[in-house]
């Protein structure tokens, strides 16, 4: 190690212990510490331990500050931003949460980890209809892409919107049975016992004791620094930035004629619908559940099993698009599986189910019996659409190695 990093590492750690006496008792202690930013690498000390088990780098990969376009900074990112003030990504927490997420220790028998279900190769999505958790046993529904996690406005999630916060939402996996099946109040001991945590714990937090709630804050920094910003897409959009209105999003210079007709079906409209009204915001993302009228019976009633509600019934909720091309197969079911049936679906066969959002029907108007909005494609209208889809995969992000796999 070079005397300057030596140097520097001695810095931190006594910038962490006047951190330390400073605040002192404060309950806010962890909070306080999770905030720090100063955490840039590890020392050879810690590397010796971490090396037995994980392949991280010395210096800290970055999750905070990544190299994203103006539209992912500006006021309507910001303002779907689901981050909490106690929760900011930092570099170590995220690190501290990939290590967690691809640890199959999460799991009752050591076999499963949240990676199991969100793979990097498909989206941090699962090419299975339905994944498999401990004991090969299937989850009950398509595993969700978790890009763009960070941007849902409404802070819920799952597809039934159970979960009320990102920090909630991650560990309820882990104690679920048919998923990771390991009770909550053994996986903080558990955790502890491996040589690897302590130190990580440490760096994030100050402390090399493991806490459940200390997992939920990395776990959720590592999923909202999950940001796809590099895509056919993202290079489009910056040469026309800022759009003051999407649904008159130009042409982009970089797309070719038939990915420019995909611009003008997804965001003008074409027979009287634009897609963006489900899909918008730079990052495609939308924060209310619907129905997409899928069928006129449902066996999973989504966010209605949740609430109760009669208007919430057979409503899911609507992920981000992007890298949705490697994302396969599509819906909460997991029942298409190529892009080309799910814009079948859209031109031609919704159906008109008591809950479907009234962007596919003729009318708004709740008084009136609305008809499904037919918006019947041509077959140069559906490859247009699926070839602008295909833009908004960002290839670096899908094989960027601060998201792989860290174990040896």
């Amino acid at each position: 190690m070079k005397a300057s990093n030596f140097i520097n590492g001695k810095v931190i750690c006594i910038h962490l212990m006047v951190l330390i006496i400073s605040v002192g008792c404060n309950n806010d202690l962890e909070d306080a510490l999770l905030s720090r930013s100063d955490a840039t690498h590890f020392t050879n000390e810690e590397m010796a331990i971490l090396n037995q088990n994980l392949n991280l780098s010395q210096i800290l990969d970055n999750y905070a500050n990544q190299d994203l376009p103006e539209h992912y900074s500006g006021p309507e990112a910001n303002e779907s931003d689901n981050t909490p003030d106690n929760n900011p990504i930092t570099d170590i927490g995220a690190t501290l949460g990939r290590v967690l997420f691809y640890d199959p220790a999460l799991s009752v028998n050591n076999r499963v980890s949240c990676a199991s279900c969100h793979d990097q190769d498909e989206a941090f999505s699962d090419n299975r209809l339905t994944s498999r958790g401990v004991n090969g046993q299937r989850t009950r529904r398509h595993s969700m892409s978790l890009i763009n996690a960070g941007f849902y406005e409404n802070a819920a999630f799952f597809w039934d919107e159970r979960a009320l916060t990102l920090e909630e939402q991650v560990l309820m996996p882990i104690e679920d049975p048919t998923e990771m099946g390991l009770d909550l109040d053994d996986l903080s001991p558990k955790l502890q016992q491996l040589d690897y945590y302590p130190v990580l714990f440490n760096k994030a937090f100050g402390s090399p004791d493991v806490s459940n709630d200390k997992i939920a804050k990395a776990l959720a920094q590592f999923v909202r620094s999950m940001q796809a910003g590099n895509s056919k897409f993202d290079r489009g959009l910056s040469q026309v930035w800022p759009v003051e209105n999407e649904e008159e999003m130009p042409n982009f210079p970089n797309f070719t004629a038939e990915e420019n007709m995909g611009i003008d079906i997804f965001y003008r409209g074409r027979n009287g619908a634009t897609c963006l009204y489900c899909h918008g915001t730079p990052q495609h993302v939308n924060d209310i559940a619907k129905n997409n009228g899928l069928d006129l019976v449902y066996d999973d009633n989504g966010k209605g099993e949740i609430t109760g509600l009669a208007e919430d019934m057979a409503t899911f909720k609507v992920p981000s698009l992007r890298n949705i091309a490697h994302s396969a197969p599509y819906m909460h079911d997991g029942r298409f599986e190529s892009l080309r049936e799910v814009v079948d679906h859209y031109s031609d066969n919704v159906q008109n189910h008591p809950n479907l959002n009234f962007r596919l029907k003729t009318s708004d108007d709740p008084s009136e019996d609305a008809e499904v909005l037919r918006l019947n494609f041509n077959e140069t209208e559906k490859q247009a659409l699926v070839a602008f889809l295909n833009t908004l995969t960002d290839d670096t992000f899908a094989n960027d190695p601060k998201f792989s796999d860290p174990f040896r």
